[in-house]
């Protein structure tokens, strides 16, 4: 039926039975959440200095960025994974000394940070900073790593592909919808399956899904047109919003990002000839 589109046909399954709580160990800033200074910090890596800009809107990954770098964590990570038209990722703490052609990406602190997504505000545009993390199935709760980002280089998008995108988006609203909705009536469910009420379970299936498209219509999802304009006319990668934490952007410097996505990589996009950070300084 037209109304179920989202949901995934055969076996109605309970999400719930699985849901994960968050990974563990939480980074808590020791910094004010209100500080208003701008952050300004200078990478230097060995294709060129980078310029970055830190929002104070994400104040726990500003902070983190900034003990990280004053700590040297940063000094001598690799870029270990480089996309042409994509994103070039660092911060894995393992990459210093990694032998050639070694997988990386796994190598972190020792704690993850709660997720500040502030979607539609800050978003995936070319020359900004996120924070990588693990997917959704083992992290619902999309806690970034505590020391992995990655810069955003992109391509740009014309109406028709950017029409798919937002389609894409609200499909997937939905279906977060209807997973709640499936979490909250958890009981009623195990009850129904227990008594094996087929005919029973079909109805609340069908009363959800229509509190989840009610609940949807309330505020449905668009993308805003300015940001329709920056990604046809300057680029990115709009199908990552919303589910990753955009702290930061590339003020100068863009032309070595550039050069580092250009970088010819291995199988696991790493690239073949160490691209590293020498140092991160925060500017005084």
């Amino acid at each position: 039926m037209q109304k179920r589109r989202f949901i995934t046909l055969g076996v109605f399954v309970i999400v719930c039975l699985a849901v994960a709580f968050g990974v563990s160990s939480k980074y808590k800033s020791n910094m004010s959440k209100n500080n208003s200074r701008e952050v300004i910090a200078d990478i230097k890596t060995t294709m060129g200095d980078i310029k970055v800009k830190l929002y104070n809107q994400t104040p726990l990954h500003r902070d983190n960025f900034v003990k990280l770098a004053q700590e040297g964590y940063y000094d001598g990570v690799l870029f270990h994974r480089v996309i042409n038209d994509f994103m070039v990722q660092t911060g894995d703490g393992d990459s210093r000394d990694a032998a050639k052609g070694k997988v990386l990406g796994s190598g972190d602190p020792g704690y993850t940070i709660e997720a500040e997504i502030h979607y539609p505000e800050l978003y995936h545009k070319r020359g900004v900073l996120a924070a990588a993390r693990t997917g959704d199935s083992v992290n619902p709760e999309k806690r970034s790593s505590g020391s992995q980002f990655y810069i955003v280089t992109g391509k740009t998008f014309n109406d028709s592909t950017l029409a798919q995108i937002e389609k894409r988006h609200q499909v997937n609203m939905m279906q977060k919808i209807f997973n709640r909705l499936q979490v909250e009536n958890r009981d009623t469910i195990m009850e129904l399956r227990r008594n094996r009420d087929r005919e029973g379970l079909d109805r609340l299936r069908d009363e959800l899904v229509a509190k989840a498209e009610a609940e949807y219509a309330k505020a449905p999802f668009k993308i805003p047109e300015d940001q329709k304009q920056a990604y046809k006319e300057q680029g990115g990668t709009p199908h990552l919003d919303g589910d990753y934490t955009v702290f930061g952007e590339v003020i100068e410097g863009m032309d070595v990002v550039d050069k580092i996505q250009k970088a010819e990589t291995d199988r696991n996009d790493r690239p073949l000839e160490d691209i590293r950070i020498l140092s991160v300084k925060i500017e005084k």
